[in-house]
């Protein structure tokens, strides 16, 4: 048993390192062949690189962005280590140095300068990439480490952080490339959002209730399938046949629709299941460590 979860361990890392290359050859693609032909700028961390290195570019020392992403991710790699795990600080460098070495090893290809396939399709990859990455338990970098840990401490979002970040960027491109260019960056950033959110489905919340005639097997099925509180609720009675029945209510992620559909499999086939999607909490909700 002990040499068998060893080898699903080994099979884990080698899955996670997996991803943190695929993820740095799609940010590379989406910056070597939209962002910096259509002059895109991105969110985060990236973008940040990606405006120091056009505002040094004109000096005799030009800073790429490859090697600034690297070097504004070094301060966040301490944070992550300390406030999140080990492994997950492991794998998110893995993540930024593959990201800066493919941004050197594939060479840019200009299929198009229009600035709205640039910013479209570039954050459509770059999302698919991120979220790709933090279904898998591992973080590109940047802002992603911020958002984590203050998610981790004290259940909330940090929106905010994100949104005065991304502005910042928003008008650097207006400045730098001209106002309809910081438009298309906007468009870029919010796409790339999007599709994140579409790919990484652990932040998307879901209500469950479920009325059974077998509270305790569904309740004991479900708690060893994922950790989640269920409340319940005695005697609640069918209006059909006025039977006797008991409701179980539990909030879970999109990310544990699999598990759940498992569980009721196991416990209760017959059970009425009904899912209300996007619900909002208030207070802690436990998140998986990373």
């Amino acid at each position: 048993m002990d040499e068998l979860q060893k080898v699903w361990k080994r099979h884990q890392y080698f899955a996670k390192a997996s991803m943190a290359f695929i993820y740095g050859i799609l940010v590379s693609i989406a910056l070597n062949f939209f962002w910096d032909p259509g002059k895109i700028y991105s969110s985060g961390i990236t973008g940040l690189a990606q405006l120091i290195s056009t505002l040094t570019a004109s000096s005799g020392i030009h800073l790429s962005t490859a090697l600034m992403l690297f070097v504004l991710n070094l301060p966040l790699f301490i944070l992550a280590w300390f406030q999140i795990s080990h492994k997950f600080t492991i794998f998110t460098i893995l993540a930024v140095v593959f990201s800066s070495i493919m941004m050197k090893v594939i060479q840019p290809v200009t299929l198009t300068n229009d600035p709205i396939i640039c910013a479209i399709f570039g954050a459509a990859i770059n999302g698919f990439g991120t979220g790709l990455a933090l279904k898998n338990g591992i973080s590109t970098g940047g802002l992603d480490i911020i958002s984590l840990t203050v998610r981790k401490r004290t259940g909330k979002s940090v929106g905010t952080v994100n949104l005065v970040f991304n502005m910042f960027i928003i008008i650097a491109a207006g400045f730098v490339f001209g106002w309809p260019h910081a438009f298309y960056s906007a468009l870029g950033i919010f796409i790339n959002a999007q599709v994140m959110d579409m790919v990484y489905t652990r932040q998307q919340k879901m209500q469950v209730m479920i009325v059974t005639n077998k509270p305790d097997l569904v309740v004991k099925t479900i708690q060893h399938h994922m950790r989640r509180g269920i409340t319940i609720i005695h005697d609640a009675e069918g209006a059909y046949q006025h039977d006797r029945k008991t409701v179980l209510l539990t909030v879970i992620s999109r990310y544990e629709m699999f598990d759940l559909k498992e569980a009721m499999r196991e416990s209760d086939p017959k059970a009425f299941v009904s899912i209300a999607e996007n619900v909002h909490i208030l207070g802690r909700f436990y998140e998986p460590s990373m």
